[in-house]
């Protein structure tokens, strides 16, 4: 095999696990994909996947042509990135951003308008999701995410660390006797987590469990029951109060990172330099340190 896209190939394939998430990554259909597959069988003189229960995996072969694939990739995308760092020369083009919907939503939606009448020669492209993207793939220009350790090798900036506290909707908190009073919690969650314990209210169960965070927010909001929350999210909502004897804690640190190769795009650098900004105008809220 010579040609960059057998590569390709085999790593949609050996990441996707199917021939329709593997078509889907490299943007033919099916049966370009399952005509692929057989040739490259054909020309390896034996498989280089098998199909399994759990979807397509590697053979011995198949793993031989998978680190060679690997090892092309971070050549290539290295070039195209340091490629693009030499000929971007002005505040202009597409810079891919990646964050959390929770940031997205209730940190910095003000400053993506404002961002677009200060640099309207920018293209932002704004990925918000709970999937943590991979700068090495070229997956994304920025990243703005909490993380305990990122990447040693990537670039940016540590911020400050989100809090969380405890939670209710007012009108269940004052409207429900407290023997009747329940939490809201994560599916993962043991029986009786260690978070509760902390709490004001130690020994009321789990009732309701949900399996992300907005659905969590969402029960809360409704008045489902009690529940930990990040301090951005819920001190700006009204209908919520933080529980009786409760005070906000930090959690992971927020970071704005790049990978190396980028760190000297003037597009790059405005939107770091600008998000950055951004989130520490926030930092009061952030940290659950505003006045409610």
């Amino acid at each position: 095999m010579k040609d960059w896209d057998d590569y390709r190939f085999i790593l949609a394939l050996a990441r996707q696990k199917s021939l329709r998430g593997a078509a889907k990554a490299l943007g033919v259909n099916h049966s370009t994909v399952s005509r692929k597959l057989s040739w490259l069988n054909q020309s390896a003189g034996n498989d280089l996947f098998e199909k399994t229960p759990l979807g397509y995996q590697v053979t011995s072969l198949g793993q031989q042509w998978l680190k060679t694939a690997e090892e092309m990739e971070v050549l290539t995308l290295s070039a195209e990135r340091k490629q693009r760092a030499l000929t971007d020369t002005e505040l202009s083009g597409k810079v891919s951003l990646s964050l959390s919907n929770p940031i997205a939503e209730y940190i910095l939606p003000e400053a993506f308008n404002t961002f677009n009448q200060e640099f309207p020669n920018i293209e932002l492209c704004i990925d918000a999701t709970e999937a943590v993207v991979n700068l090495d793939r070229s997956e994304a220009d920025v990243v703005v995410r909490s993380a305990q350790n990122p990447p040693d090798h990537l670039v940016g900036r540590r911020l400050f660390p989100y809090s969380v506290c405890y939670y209710a909707n007012r009108d269940y908190f004052h409207g429900t006797s407290e023997d009747n009073f329940t939490w809201i919690g994560s599916e993962s969650d043991p029986k009786h987590p260690q978070w509760i314990e902390q709490s004001p209210f130690p020994n009321k169960p789990v009732k309701t469990r949900t399996t992300g965070y907005h659905s969590r927010y969402l029960a809360l909001c409704a008045g489902m029951g009690l529940a930990r929350a990040a301090c951005f999210m819920a001190d700006q909502n009204p209908v919520l109060m933080r529980l009786p004897g409760a005070s906000p804690f930090p959690t992971m640190d927020f970071w704005v990172l790049t990978h190396p190769d980028l760190r000297d795009s003037p597009r790059i650098r405005a939107v770091m330099n600008y998000l950055t900004e951004a989130m520490r105008k926030k930092q009061s809220l952030i940290q659950g340190e505003l006045p409610i």
